[in-house]
């Protein structure tokens, strides 16, 4: 793909967490591109890694992080348009200048708890209009009819007056509006959304995915999707990569993965999403087993234990990912023989 259609590209991507000495692999060698302004979704079970593969991206890390990587590479675009690459991977400290200045103005993330994400201490305001005046250096009156107006393309109800109030008193929609708020400010390239209808209501989460929906739309934005909400998915990304125990065990378009997925884990996952038309009584289908404990994992596939197509081969070594199309990727022997699966 030429670089000059990219704004994140990601290669070899390891991060673990050191515990009583011993390092945990959570993220495992993990490459992906994304392209400007397209939506890639990140899916994958509860635990699978793909909060801490975001966090790794961002350096958003704990003192116990152990992450390394090939190359993690954004490309940023100047005043003048010009697109330069910035080695992310490269960069001295996690909370250097180099970081700093890349967050907010070129990429910011949308957090999945949008009480934890709020400082309760501070007037909202104050919190949006941070990020401005700390890249921009704007009067406090400049960034505050910037916040307003974030606000009002928002639809946050009685938008100056709620400028002045604390977290608490927002409905847990209108924080993740806020918190949305705070992404937008600096006009970010690339916004990376952590579940960001995980906790709301299903009237609340279908506003949301409307304002995610007009950043890809109308105003061009390059998104990353981490959810677990397979509707989302389908209305919303480009590309789709799935994750399971810390890797990337398929990925494509999105009406590959979803028509012809080539990853029994993928196949169990579509199988589990509950659809219209459904008979009352119904019971979805469930991927049998639990997630293994990661510092147990040995070679091989890491879903073996809950494949019931799992052969020899699949246990001897760890498994490649292989070219289904152009495009899309599987990393599973058995993508050929494409087993049926009722």
């Amino acid at each position: 793909m030429n670089e000059s259609q990219l704004i994140l590209s990601v290669r070899g991507l390891n991060t673990g967490f050191v515990s009583d000495r011993k390092l945990t692999r959570i993220v495992k060698d993990v490459s992906f591109d994304l392209e400007r302004g397209k939506v890639m979704a990140l899916v994958g079970e509860s635990g699978c890694g793909k909060s801490v593969l975001m966090n790794s991206i961002m350096r958003f890390l704990g003192k116990n992080a152990v992450s390394t990587a090939e190359r993690i590479s954004f490309f940023k675009t100047g005043a003048d348009g010009s697109v330069t690459e910035q080695r992310i991977d490269q960069f001295a400290k996690p909370n250097g200048p180099e970081m700093r200045a890349l967050r907010g103005p070129h990429i910011s993330m949308v957090f999945q708890d949008p009480m934890s994400a709020l400082n309760p201490a501070y007037r909202v305001g104050h919190q949006v209009i941070e990020g401005l005046r700390e890249h921009f250096k704007m009067s406090k009156k400049e960034a505050m009819q910037k916040a307003l107006e974030m606000f009002q393309k928002l639809s946050i109800p009685d938008a100056e007056a709620r400028l002045q109030s604390y977290p608490h008193e927002f409905s847990g929609g209108m924080k993740q509006r806020v918190v949305i708020a705070i992404a937008m400010i600096c006009n970010p390239e690339l916004i990376i959304c952590d579940e960001p209808t995980t906790a709301l209501d299903v009237t609340i989460q279908a506003q949301i995915m409307e304002i995610l929906q007009a950043l890809k739309e109308k105003e061009g934005k390059s998104i990353i999707l981490v959810t677990h909400n397979m509707g989302l998915v389908a209305q919303m990304a480009d590309t789709v990569c799935v994750m399971y125990m810390g890797r990337i065990v398929e990925s494509g378009p999105l009406e590959a993965v979803f028509d012809h997925p080539s990853h029994l884990y993928t196949r169990a996952l579509l199988r589990s999403v509950p659809v219209l038309g459904m008979k009352p009584g119904t019971r979805l289908q469930t991927i049998p087993g639990s997630t293994p404990n990661p510092s147990e994992l040995g070679t091989g596939c890491e879903f073996a234990d809950r494949c019931e197509y799992c052969r020899d081969a699949c246990r001897a070594k760890d498994v490649p990912l292989y070219a289904v199309a152009p495009g899309h990727n599987a990393r599973c022997i058995l993508f050929n023989d494409r087993p049926e699966v009722h």
